[in-house]
């Protein structure tokens, strides 16, 4: 009781003492204010760059494997003109990979992609929409948020039935006043009935493909009305395999390994051929992002952390004045029987007092920054980075009043009372 009494009695003087040098107390805690903004804004602006890059790629799915006759990546020792005699994924090679594939998976679905269609509903239309045509578990390779309506049903895919679910934009531009739901749309001469709208997604970082200007109908409507390619060389939309791992295979390896072995049986291809398929996963792109902003947060850390240290010093500087203006009462209160601690500790806690009052006030101006409406880059400042802030702001005030608080601890009794 009696060393929790004392430290709370120090951090009363070094409140008062805050109190007492308003003036110096501002213009010290600014340092700190503008160095803890500086690592904070920074660490924000990578952390909401990143995840808009991410919400960017979400198209690409998540823990995915897709099965297609391009690599995303080009090895070096791998000449590209071989890629062109790979045949692109088929239907058949869908259901046979759908019936030999163990259950190390959540789902398989084939779909295939056509832009530039232009759809009319009464005297509305609107161009440059992509249509998907997707298989029934294209919801689970894939995300399809629904704002209204519902997902196929398995008849209406095995029945190829001419029903769609269309993306917010397409639903503003065709049917502006009114639900869209049940309402028809004409596509290439063929009518379609909505059945879903997809949530409104907004323009991406990248302007990467968005739901909301896609259309997705059954996969068997669409080879209806696009066909498909057999060469992936620009006949026609070119369908994918996607399958959906599960959370407990890390990294997919299994899964890979499993579809792998499955292809190239369906192939026929022998032991000593080279896949004539490519296995094409979102983690590659993911692992890059990773490593690419670990690389910018370090880079920005250091480039935060010089404004941090010059804040560090001005208050280590108003510390040392501290020291030499309370000399006199520290003698006071080291002959009225105050210990050392007791003397360490009331101006460690200024220190510490100063920088997280600062720390404070820039993690505020991070904060304000980021209620500033922005289309091109929102910003989001997460809690850790809060904790960060805080965390640095003590750390600096206990560098920054170590020295000055052990030498005002160390002093003489005698002596401090006759200084002046």
């Amino acid at each position: 009781m009696l060393a929790l009494r004392l430290t709370f009695e120090s951090f009363r003087f070094a409140w008062d003492a805050l109190k007492s040098n308003l003036l110096r107390t501002i213009l010290s805690l600014l340092g700190v204010t503008v160095g803890i903004f500086s690592i904070i804004a920074v660490f924000t602006i990578v952390d909401s760059l990143e995840a808009n890059i991410r919400s960017s790629m979400n198209f690409v799915g998540d823990k995915v494997i897709y099965v297609e006759k391009w690599p995303w990546t080009f090895g070096p020792d791998y000449p590209w003109w071989k890629y062109f005699n790979r045949p692109v994924p088929s239907v058949r090679e869908f259901q046979e990979l759908r019936q030999q594939l163990s259950g190390n998976n959540n789902g398989i679905a084939i779909f295939a992609a056509k832009n530039g269609n232009t759809l009319k509903a009464g005297s509305n239309s609107m161009s440059d929409c992509a249509v998907l045509g997707v298989s029934y578990d294209y919801r689970v390779v894939s995300s399809v948020p629904l704002a209204t309506g519902r997902y196929f049903t398995n008849q209406e895919m095995e029945s190829t039935r001419p029903v769609a679910i269309i993306g917010a934009t397409v639903a503003e531009n065709l049917f502006p006043q009114g639900e869209p739901l049940g309402r028809e749309f004409k596509l290439r001469g063929l009518s379609f009935v909505i059945i879903g709208v997809m949530e409104k997604e907004g323009k991406k970082l990248l302007d990467t493909p968005s739901n909301d200007t896609n259309v997705l109908v059954p996969f068997g409507a669409f080879v209806k009305l696009y066909g498909l390619s057999t060469t992936g060389l620009g006949d026609g939309p070119s369908p994918r395999i996607g399958v959906k791992g599960r959370n407990e295979d890390a990294g997919l390896l299994d899964l890979e390994y499993e579809m792998r072995g499955v292809m190239r049986n369906i192939r026929g291809l022998k032991p000593r051929q080279e896949d004539n398929f490519a296995l094409n996963r979102p983690e590659m792109i993911a692992g890059q992002i990773s490593k690419l902003f670990a690389v910018i947060g370090i880079v920005g850390g250091i480039i935060g952390s010089f404004a941090i240290l010059v804040g560090g010093f001005g208050i280590a500087n108003i510390m040392f004045v501290s020291v030499r203006e309370r000399t006199n009462i520290i003698g006071i209160q080291k002959s009225l029987g105050a210990k050392n601690f007791f003397i360490l500790f009331q101006f460690l806690f200024e220190a510490i007092c100063l920088c997280l009052i600062g720390g404070l006030a820039g993690i505020m101006l991070v904060w304000l920054v980021t209620l500033i409406p922005q289309d091109a880059l929102p910003l989001a400042m997460s809690a850790s980075r809060i904790i960060l802030g805080l965390l640095i702001s003590v750390g600096i005030g206990v560098i920054a009043g170590i020295v000055p608080a052990v030498l005002a601890a160390n002093l003489d009794p005698v002596i401090a009372i006759r200084a002046k």
